[in-house]
């Protein structure tokens, strides 16, 4: 096992990485007595019955939601704080969320609610709850028209990765938690962008070495910005490479039509032809950046997507102010910036190229 901290004073917290974690009961140290576990139809018949017996001689309940982005929703979150308060669970509850990205995300956002804020532990199955959404304390659910928008920052008591569990992955989720891995070496680590191209085969084939050390150095990454801006009042927003564009693209697909990732994987190609057309990067550079994503085993085009359409959902992005809609830019591989958007025919045109 391989163990870091998330520093934030008297609410740091450790991410442990490894084989067998799940069923470690002396990682689940939390103090409650009462605990929920929030799983879904996936992930529940492969783990549950290991974590519940982890944790022991306690008043251990569950709930299990149905799979799929477009269940992350206000009324599954009143369906757990339903069972909370139906159950007559205490402010010193814990609330355990196995599974991806969608179950941590909604299971964090009850955990922030119920009785103004309660503990609760990451499990985290998929390789792109792993390395992201699990770490940092963003919890949220979306709205129809714009991802993420009800939501609060509430970090976990704890975040157990086990690496065990990217085993039973589907390539194309393996994939998607790669687009996220990637994103860390554009904005902050070159010599990390360098070291996945050479590394995507064994990333791809499960090698255990190469999937620890890809963990370890993304959950590096993302917690030394979380420690330093938790809030993302500045550098934080750097995390987001890609994703303006790719909540977009997600709202309109229904959220079925692209998995996260790779909505993020074309919002990365996005972010770096733009950079291109306004002159920060070379054409190597965003060759580099495409090529890593296609070895990833990622989408570069969205084929018949209207631009339009996708400048007028981006409106609706967290980071936009009054002035206007703020991108991820990439100065050069392993250097991004938040910037202003540019000017929309240039977008447009970005857009319109990749939707062929």
């Amino acid at each position: 096992m391989d163990s870091l901290d998330v520093a934030l004073g008297a609410r740091s917290y450790p991410i442990h990485i490894g084989p067998g974690l799940i069923a470690d009961s002396a990682l689940y140290t939390t103090p409650s007595n009462q605990i929920l576990i929030v799983s879904n139809e996936v992930v529940a018949p492969l783990y549950l019955s290991a974590v519940r017996a982890a944790l022991g001689e306690r008043d251990v309940q569950t709930v299990v939601l149905p799979d799929g982005e477009r269940h992350k929703t206000l009324a599954t979150f009143a369906s757990i704080v339903d069972r909370l308060v139906d159950s007559r669970f205490h402010r010193d509850c814990c609330l355990v969320a196995l599974g991806g990205g969608v179950v941590g995300d909604v299971t964090g956002y009850a955990a922030a609610s119920f009785q103004r804020g309660v503990d609760f532990m990451q499990v985290p199955t998929t390789l792109l709850a792993q390395v992201d959404s699990s770490v940092g304390g963003k919890t949220a659910v979306n709205h129809p028209r714009a991802k993420n928008m009800i939501g609060a920052f509430h970090q976990p008591i704890a975040v157990l990765a086990d690496t065990d569990t990217l085993k039973t992955l589907p390539p194309r989720e393996l994939a998607a938690g790669l687009a996220e891995v990637i994103k860390y070496g554009v904005i902050v680590d070159a010599e990390f962008f360098a070291w996945l191209e050479n590394a995507m085969g064994k990333l791809r084939a499960l090698d255990a070495a190469a999937l620890a050390y890809a963990i370890r150095r993304s959950c590096e990454i993302k917690a030394a910005i979380v420690a330093e801006d938790e809030r993302e009042h500045g550098r934080r927003a750097l995390l987001n490479l890609g994703h303006t564009f790719g909540h977009a693209l997600e709202a309109l697909g229904g959220y079925e039509r692209w998995l996260h990732g790779e909505a993020v994987a074309l919002g990365v190609v996005l972010a770096a032809r733009t950079s291109a057309a306004m002159g920060w990067i070379g054409t190597r550079e965003c060759e580099r950046i495409e090529a890593l994503i296609t070895k990833a085993g990622l989408p570069t085009t969205a084929t018949g997507i209207d631009p339009d359409s996708v400048l007028d959902r981006m409106q609706l992005d967290k980071k936009a102010d009054r002035k206007g809609v703020k991108l991820i830019l990439v100065e050069q591989l392993g250097r991004a910036v938040v910037s202003p958007a540019p000017e929309r025919p240039l977008l447009r045109a970005v857009i319109a190229a990749a939707s062929r």
